[in-house]
């Protein structure tokens, strides 16, 4: 009798760890090739957008470097509010931590800006929503700034001025309980220093 509860026990105890279980590997590199970036591009898969090899193309030649280092000379476009920089939020899609198409414009505008000004270093603060546990999204919020930081670092941006930080749900932009509160806290903010 005392056997078979034990071995009960043990499968009721087996069954809430699975429940426990999560549909995002975190402890896995979603591409070690470089970040997780969507590449939904209307030319397919070999149109230059991805990550990897097609980066290239992602708008951060030589030229256009050069031009915000000309307009950094005359005002620091971060404290410009019309700037492309004044955009630092990533946002990202409920359990996920892939850079989305949508943001691609703003990650180029910031690697050009760290490319030009490499005395220049940023914190990458990877938060969530509030669902899910406190060590679920501390992990989640630091895939979605490495995430970031990597997508920074394959346009050229040296290691030395990115780091990645995870805030979990611990600050939140938006209150509340819907979906629009949710997807504001979804994000990756970019903070210079």
């Amino acid at each position: 009798m005392k056997r078979t509860l034990r071995i009960a026990t043990l499968i009721v105890a087996a069954g809430f760890l699975a429940a426990c279980g999560s549909s995002v590997k975190l402890d896995e590199d979603a591409n070690r090739s470089g970040a997780p970036i969507e590449s939904r591009g209307a030319g397919g898969a070999g149109d230059g957008t991805g990550a990897g090899a097609g980066g290239a193309s992602s708008g951060t030649s030589p030229r256009n470097v050069e031009q915000v280092a000309v307009e950094t000379k005359d005002k620091d476009p971060l404290s410009d509010p019309n700037s492309p920089l004044a955009k630092r939020s990533i946002y990202f899609d409920y359990d996920s931590f892939v850079v989305k198409d949508e943001f691609r414009p703003i990650i180029d505008a910031h690697a050009r800006y760290l490319l030009a000004n490499r005395g220049k270093r940023v914190v990458i603060q990877g938060n969530t929503d509030e669902r899910g546990s406190r060590e679920y999204n501390l992990a989640l919020g630091q895939k979605r700034a490495e995430a970031v930081r990597r997508a920074l670092a394959a346009l050229g941006v040296s290691d030395s001025q990115l780091e990645a930080v995870s805030f979990g749900e611990e600050r939140p932009r938006a209150t509340g309980a819907g979906e629009a509160a949710y997807a504001e806290n979804r994000r990756a903010d970019l903070a210079y220093q």
